[in-house]
């Protein structure tokens, strides 16, 4: 291989001119043809022993021109951005331009790279901090949920539904007269006043009783996810088949004696108090950080190509699908389940992909600044902290994480701890 070269065709995108030799390529060739010729039939020979010059008379002397270029061409692709010193941000997108057995293969290859970066009056960021007090309120509220937790379901046959029951009902919705898909349940629990259903909904089984069958009539709404649904008028059927109520106990010292660690209801108030204070000083300092990092960004300067938002927002949606993976759903299911769509959920992430890379560069061009480097006991504590956070040993994450990437992420973290502490709090 040999990079012939590299040339600048945008800002911050540059195309390397590749060479494959005709040595290199007749390798590639050679073995792209060993892996195939057990599936390759030529008349006259058994399968997988046809010579090689028999099969490209047969098929063209082309046959194994694409395998061997996917084969060879990565690693071929990787050694010269190596060689051209550019720092890419993205897979760099390959295009063949000539093949031959004779001259072999010319590949052109652009490749997004990371922009320059300029950064000043990073230290002495001035922040505001701001601790929300804790209100006699905000107590009782936290307080209640353990009536929550210790309530009765009561079973009601002797009035209508009303806003805040239970109800099981079985429905089926019609669009134009026919039944839609996804419309339909049997037994499924619905508490009146939870908007777990569309506008509407809800509210019309308000006044029925257990035993009744009726229609309500909705209309959904224009950004709903199904294409044929949007702004649709809809009819479902229901039929009432139970209502039940909360019946919550009254919050007082023998409550809080049977359910808790505390005697008296003043303790447990003076608890939960603490653990809100707690809450309410860490939302804070978590504020603080928020606010130099916004601050920080700010006073970045840089062409940073869209690509790198692109691919950020990608790894969100990764890490989406794997979060959601445990409970047996896709991702797919899961924009379905939530009203969403792919394309909503980039738009979501956007604006945060857009904070994370921008964040991401300025700390990088501070520890350059700064000159900060990853000692071998800082690096050796990532590689540990990252396994421990996927319950592997260190050596196994070394295997897959190379150590450039951790060190850069050290110290990066480095920077972080230097913007924050040279910030002034007021």
């Amino acid at each position: 291989m040999s990079l012939k070269s590299v040339s600048e065709i945008e800002k911050n995108k540059s195309e390397l001119e590749i060479e494959i030799s005709a040595e290199e390529f007749e390798a590639a060739v050679q073995k792209a043809y060993l892996k195939a010729r057990k599936n390759i039939s030529v008349p006259g020979f058994r399968r997988g022993k046809a010579p090689r010059k028999l099969i490209e008379k047969e098929y063209g002397e082309n046959v194994f021109y694409e395998d061997a270029v996917n084969d060879i061409a990565p690693k071929m692709i990787d050694d010269a951005v190596a060689e051209s010193g550019l720092q890419i941000v993205a897979r760099p997108d390959a295009q063949v331009e000539s093949i031959s057995k004779e001259n072999g293969v010319v590949i052109k290859a652009a490749c997004w790279t990371k922009p320059e970066v300029e950064i000043s009056d990073y230290k002495g960021i001035e922040v505001e901090k701001i601790v929300n007090a804790v209100t006699d309120e905000d107590v009782d509220s936290e307080a209640n949920k353990l009536c929550e937790a210790n309530a009765r379901m009561i079973s009601v046959d002797d009035r209508p539904a009303q806003m805040g029951d239970i109800t099981v009902i079985d429905f089926k919705g019609f669009k134009d007269g026919e039944a839609f898909e996804g419309g339909e349940a049997e037994n499924h629990e619905l508490e009146l006043g939870s908007g777990q259903f569309i506008e509407g909904f809800e509210e019309q089984i308000v006044g029925h009783s257990v035993g009744e069958e009726f229609e309500i009539n909705v209309t959904f709404p224009e950004e709903y996810q199904v294409e044929e649904l949007k702004g649709a008028p809809a009819v479902f059927r229901i039929k009432l088949k139970e209502i039940r109520f909360k019946e919550l106990p009254e919050l007082d010292d023998d409550l809080v004696k049977d359910s808790t660690e505390f005697d008296t209801l003043d303790e447990y108030k003076a608890d939960i108090r603490r653990s809100l204070e707690e809450k309410a000083e860490k939302a804070a300092d978590s504020a603080v950080e928020d606010k130099i990092f916004t601050a920080l960004v700010e006073k970045m300067n840089a062409d940073v190509p869209q690509i790198m938002y692109d691919n950020r927002i990608d790894e969100m949606l990764h890490e989406l699908e794997h979060r959601v993976a445990p409970l047996g759903i896709t991702l797919e299911d899961y924009f379905r389940f939530t009203g969403q769509s792919l394309e909503s959920a980039k738009r979501v992430y956007e604006e945060q992909a857009k904070k994370e890379v921008d964040l991401r560069l300025a700390l990088e061009k501070i520890a350059e600044l700064e000159n900060i480097e990853a000692d071998d006991e800082s690096v050796q504590a990532e590689y540990e902290r990252i396994a421990k956070s996927y319950d592997m040993e260190a050596d196994a994450v070394k295997a897959v994480l190379p150590a450039d990437g951790v060190k850069l992420d050290v110290r990066v973290a480095k920077a972080v701890e230097l913007v924050k502490d040279s910030a002034v709090i007021k």
